[in-house]
């Protein structure tokens, strides 16, 4: 399931982000990759080490984990930190698979839901389209400054060579609650058609069904 969520950030939000990264060292994105990932990461990557971190997670991961389309679609048990990536002209990052499991230790979590959050527009680099490979095929996503993707960790994606400017990224993951994409798929279906009934027959028998359904097949699947 590959969901983009509009305005995750709005302009002031983006611009306190963009500010502080611009005063924050970079490092070699290969050092935060596991397994075959690093052979094909090209990118760099705000210093983890660096105390502004916490700061960066507070004002781009709060308003991502409170925005209601992230919470039906995720289910999110547990979101982790970010990672603020930025690409400039030649980098990439190849065909990869996300790590299944995360984390230091005693912190780990199992990779479901893979976020990207867009902090520039798409005008001001060339290139830089996350693809990521889908039943229906190859899609390219190429975002707004403030808006996000959300997708299984579990598909194979890539990030395309940028060509001029610079691309800026936060990326996240979620461990959730509905461990199956398909079920976590279904879900959110059921969620939209809900919404939808209650905007139109709140009071409705449909609408009550619609939510018993959703709620019951939350209860049997949810791993909390």
């Amino acid at each position: 399931m590959l969901i983009t969520l509009s305005k995750v950030l709005d302009a002031g939000q983006l611009e306190r982000v963009r500010t502080l990264l611009a005063d924050m060292p970079f490092v070699d994105g290969r050092v935060s990759a596991g397994g075959d990932a690093r052979r094909v990461k090209q990118n760099q990557e705000a210093d983890p080490e660096d105390q502004r971190i916490a700061q960066l997670n507070q004002w781009v991961l709060l308003p991502l984990y409170h925005h209601p389309q992230f919470q039906a679609a995720a289910q999110p048990r547990r979101l982790s930190g970010a990672f603020f990536a930025r690409y400039r002209p030649g980098m990439s990052y190849g065909p990869h698979v996300d790590d299944p499991v995360m984390g230091p230790e005693g912190g780990r979590y199992r990779s479901d839901v893979s976020v990207t959050v867009f902090l520039n527009e798409a005008h001001a680099y060339g290139g830089g389209e996350l693809v990521i490979e889908t039943e229906f095929g190859e899609r390219q996503v190429k975002l707004g400054a403030g808006d996000a993707v959300i997708y299984p960790s579990s598909s194979l994606h890539r990030v395309a060579a940028v060509t001029h400017g610079e691309r800026l990224v936060a990326v996240a993951w979620a461990e959730s609650m509905v461990r199956e994409p398909e079920r976590r798929r279904l879900l959110f279906d059921l969620q939209q058609v809900e919404d939808a009934l209650r905007e139109s027959d709140p009071e409705g028998e449909l609408t009550r069904r619609t939510g018993r359904i959703r709620a019951n097949l939350m209860r049997m699947w949810a791993e909390v």
